[in-house]
């Protein structure tokens, strides 16, 4: 039970700075954004390389072997 507390602690810190990442930058620089008239084409490339990196940080944290 101590280490299923200790993930959702983890899950909670990680939800929490997620949600003020997202209140406060909207848009990270460097995704790719295309408007051209009514069509908007939105692409999060530097937001999937970094929820792949924390991501992996994190579950190599906890599932070493």
């Amino acid at each position: 039970m101590h280490d299923l507390g200790r993930v959702l602690i983890l899950v909670g810190v990680a939800a929490v700075l997620l949600g003020v990442v997202l209140v406060f930058v909207p848009r990270i620089p460097g995704d790719i954004l295309i408007r051209r008239g009514t069509f908007t084409f939105y692409f999060p490339l530097v937001t999937c390389i970094v929820v792949s990196a924390v991501l992996t940080l994190v579950l190599n944290l906890f599932f070493r072997r």
